[in-house]
């Protein structure tokens, strides 16, 4: 480690000397057998996390004990109910589809719970700030 007058050099002294050895030394961006840098790689996992719909543990489990089974047309329209909710600014959304409704929590692309019309007893929805249909 290099000495300045018979002491270390303090923590800025060293980023200092370590940017203007990182500028020196021209730093480009690194990138994968595609092409692309890691900056790419993220943006495009974001992409995909905050398009794509995704199933808490409760609603996997009643949507199992219920018999109740999407396809990727389903999923689709699901992911579209839940874009349209977030264009209009709602949290917590019921999205209704083929009989089945959706509790979802939009900020986070979650659906929270699921039910079919012969399962659901009482037909009330609480705790939801909007409703889309598709």
């Amino acid at each position: 480690m290099e000495r300045l007058r018979g002491s270390f050099l303090s923590i800025d002294q060293m980023a200092d000397a370590y940017m203007q050895s990182s500028h020196k030394v021209g730093h480009k961006e690194q990138v994968n057998e595609q092409g692309l840098s890691f900056q790419q790689i993220l943006e495009q996992t974001n992409d995909k996390q905050t398009n794509n719909v995704t199933f808490s543990k409760h609603a996997n489990e009643r949507l199992s004990s219920r018999n109740i089974s999407l396809d990727a047309n389903q999923m689709e329209r699901l992911n579209k109910g839940i874009m349209q909710a977030k264009e209009k600014s709602i949290n917590e959304s019921l999205v209704m589809m083929d009989n089945i409704a959706f509790i979802v929590n939009v900020k986070n692309n979650t659906v929270v719970t699921a039910m079919d019309q012969t399962t659901n007893d009482s037909n009330i929805f609480t705790n939801i700030d909007g409703a889309v249909i598709v």
